[in-house]
């Protein structure tokens, strides 16, 4: 048998080797346009009463809107439409958001208190610098 012969059968064997060896049951793909989609047992993320975008390191302009405005009882989130992570943290302390990965939305926090809340970004130091006010 001629070598170049010897190599191209080695070959197509080797390739039916490993399409066998990526698992499943040799009847083809799992998945079926049929099937159902699967559904997750989690709670949808609730939605926040306001939302503040956070646009970039721009100072006073980092947070849209900015005062951000939210009454004593209602949730505020804020939405990073920025490329890096942020966060929103209270300048004394009384909400934090975590860092907020870019494209992404902080849960809800809800105001329980009426006043004007000056934050920033703890990332980014004073750079990025907002102000929610809480009315009653």
């Amino acid at each position: 048998m001629n070598s170049r012969l010897t190599l191209t059968i080695g070959g197509v064997l080797l390739v039916a080797a490993m399409v066998a060896g990526c698992g499943g049951n040799g009847t083809g793909s799992n998945y079926s346009p049929t099937s159902p989609t699967p559904t997750s047992t989690a709670p949808p993320p609730t939605a926040a009463n306001v939302t503040i975008s956070i646009v970039g390191m721009n100072g006073s302009n980092s947070y849209s809107p900015n005062p951000g405005a939210v009454k004593v009882g209602q949730t505020v989130a804020w939405r990073n439409a920025d490329s890096t992570p942020h966060t929103a943290t209270a300048d004394a302390g009384g909400f934090n958001t975590g860092n907020i990965a870019a494209g992404a939305t902080s849960s809800p926090i809800t105001m329980t208190t009426a006043g004007s809340f000056p934050y920033h970004c703890t990332i980014h130091g004073f750079a990025m610098v907002g102000t929610l006010t809480v009315t009653q």
